[in-house]
């Protein structure tokens, strides 16, 4: 018999600073026990011990480009950490946890594998430090606008839908220099905030500073698209459907591909999976139609029981045409269903 995995429903509305409150509040002993936890479990994960203090100079300097280019973020991670009684660093630690691991060259078994349909988008989330304890889906917006979205520890976006279908959705890539800028997770937020299309959205994206690479993968419900980016160069395919994972497709990108040989290997299989998995769906699949094909090895990644080691924490699936977010947390072939609505 499985343990059920914990999901935060985090309702937060209104101006950022209350929405960052809110969230604070709600999940204020679960963040504070986190960041105890070996520094937000970067000291299980990385080499080199880090401590806030010794990233301080750091974060202020992420800290400075997410106020500059999206200055309600900044306002509303200052609220976060009101509401949940952490430091402004702790705050502005857990939306960089990513750029501060950095490139993770060990051979890996997974990441995220994602697709789109015109009004779909799922995907399956792969990540190490065993953060599938660590899910919330936010109700975040002001008036009329809203979004629903995925967070782990306290990260303001992951992954989402709004109010107005659009659906985004990410992959890791490795390539270029990952320094100050915009973290990927932050940009998606910041899309469900103030796009309304795929097409909004990709002109946005193209407004950001980006603090490290990544794969978008977008849906609206006529539209499809996946943006590699690397710094400031984007890369962007439109289609009837989308399909990404873990290596660069757009050609000149990829001899810049900095991830290992191990990775890639599992990139491609699943790659080759889901794309063949997505071939034999029906147009108008039931979300889990959707869970089952994320829960097919080898897209479905399972745990052997290293903190340091990729693995599936849960999957999705994002509905643009209903406005829903469902989700299967942990091991989604062990897991029930969870669904939001707009």
């Amino acid at each position: 018999m499985t343990t059920p995995v914990p999901v935060a429903h985090v309702l937060a509305h209104g101006e950022p600073y209350a929405t960052g409150f809110a969230h604070g509040t709600a999940l204020k002993e679960r963040l504070r026990a986190f960041l105890d936890d070996g520094v937000a479990r970067l000291n299980h994960l990385l080499p080199t011990a880090v401590s806030v203090a010794g990233l301080s100079d750091t974060l202020a300097a992420y800290r400075a480009e997410i106020t500059r280019a999206t200055p309600r973020l900044a306002d509303e991670i200052t609220g976060l950490a009101a509401g949940a009684g952490l430091s402004l660093d702790e705050a502005t630690l857990l939306q960089l946890r990513r750029e501060i691991m950095g490139y993770q060259r060990i051979p890996t078994r997974g990441d995220c594998t994602t697709y789109a349909r015109p009004g779909v988008l799922a995907q399956t989330v792969d990540l190490n430090g065993n953060l599938d304890d660590q899910i919330a889906v936010l109700d975040v917006g002001r008036g009329d606008r809203r979004a629903l979205v995925l967070s782990f520890a306290g990260l303001l976006g992951y992954l989402g839908v709004n109010s107005h279908g659009l659906a985004v959705g990410l992959n890791l890539v490795l390539g270029g220099v990952w320094g100050p800028g915009i973290p990927p997770y932050l940009a998606i937020r910041h899309l469900l905030d103030t796009a309304t299309s795929v097409e909004s959205a990709l002109a946005t994206l193209r407004t950001l500073p980006l603090a490290s690479s990544r794969t978008l993968v977008l849906a609206d419900p006529t539209t499809t698209a996946w943006v590699e980016f690397i710094g400031d160069e984007h890369r962007v395919t439109t289609g009837p459907a989308a399909v990404h994972t873990n290596h660069f497709l757009a050609p000149d990108f990829v001899p810049r591909d900095e991830l290992n040989v191990f990775a890639r290997n599992s990139s491609l299989r699943r790659l080759e999976a889901a794309e063949s998995g997505l071939r034999s769906l029906p147009a108008h699949a039931h979300p889990d139609e959707h869970f089952a094909l994320l829960s097919q090895p080898p897209i479905c990644v399972g745990d052997d029981g290293d903190i340091r080691r990729e693995r599936t924490v849960c999957a999705v699936v994002l509905d643009a045409r209903h406005r829903a977010l469902h989700l299967r947390p942990g091991d989604p072939r062990l897991s029930p269903t969870h669904s939001f609505a707009l």
